[in-house]
């Protein structure tokens, strides 16, 4: 099977490179090769490629500066999406966001919860996933994070380095999200031909703050840091940020788990794995 996969140097781009299985004919796309603003020049790729199936890992993810350029996040994620659906006639496999959802639910959001998003980024994303067709698959997942990536991990690393404290936000709930476990559970559902709209992020629940308290002590214990330092919880209103961000955005992964019929890895167990892989190269 030959796949295209857009966002090839993104973290997911490369965890699904890293998880591919062997029997597929990979063919990486990055920004360098296909400006996917450009409409014309992915309906030329589709037909250069000729792939059996199209993996778009490729977003506009800067959630703040999206408020300020919409028309460059809905170039992204919406107009490559609807290009790709109409060079491409076969599956288009295509990842969306938690930010579609409000964070006014009570309970963890269901693949078929009506949508309401609160962002510039948020509604750019829903209407990619408009575009899609009922044979396509939409995969929502949320707080991705890897192993050399530029991401809230990584961030935290370097100011828990530099920074005598930190304040992190604690009312904004939802579940980080391993970017090699993304792949595999995408390289899962490919295999069994699904379609429709299903979630994946790891198991557990998490603040921001929950999760900057255990990369610190995930990272003291493996040695890439030398001294804790304190961390406060803070409320989001102490941050103005341009984009409002959902306060609650756990997604709910059962119709997922129960396709693949595999267990959930818990996002503490991921964390530690992503870590040891730094920690391995320092």
């Amino acid at each position: 099977m030959k796949v295209l996969i857009t966002g090839a140097k993104g973290q997911l781009g490369r965890g699904l490179i890293a998880t591919a299985p062997s029997t597929v004919d990979l063919h990486p796309v990055t920004r360098d090769d296909c400006d996917l603003a450009d409409a014309s020049a992915i309906a030329a790729l589709i037909q250069q490629v000729a792939p059996d199936l199209v993996i778009n890992a490729a977003a506009y993810t800067a959630v703040d500066k999206a408020e300020r350029d919409e028309d460059a996040a809905r170039a992204i994620n919406a107009g490559a999406v609807a290009a790709l659906v109409a060079a491409h006639r076969g599956k288009l496999v295509h990842v969306s966001t938690d930010f579609v959802f409000d964070g006014t639910s009570s309970r963890a959001y269901r693949p078929d919860d009506s949508r309401n998003p609160i962002s510039v980024y948020g509604r750019s994303k829903a209407e990619g996933e408009d575009c899609l067709r009922d044979s396509d698959l939409l995969v929502r997942t949320a707080w991705v994070y890897t192993a050399g990536g530029a991401n809230f991990v990584r961030t935290m690393l370097r100011l828990m380095a530099e920074k005598p404290a930190l304040n992190v936000v604690a009312d904004q709930i939802g579940a980080p999200t391993w970017a090699p476990g993304l792949a595999r559970t995408l390289w899962g559902l490919v295999a069994k031909d699904a379609n429709g709209t299903f979630h994946h992020s790891d198991a557990g629940v998490a603040s921001w703050y929950d999760f900057a308290v255990a990369i610190q002590e995930e990272s003291l214990t493996l040695g890439l840091l030398h001294n804790a330092i304190p961390i406060t919880p803070v409320p989001t209103s102490a941050y103005s940020t341009p984009a409002a961000r959902p306060a609650f955005s756990l997604l709910d992964c059962s119709k997922t788990r129960a396709l693949l019929d595999d267990g959930h890895t818990h996002w503490r167990t991921n964390l530690r794995t992503m870590l040891q892989e730094d920690a391995a190269h320092v």
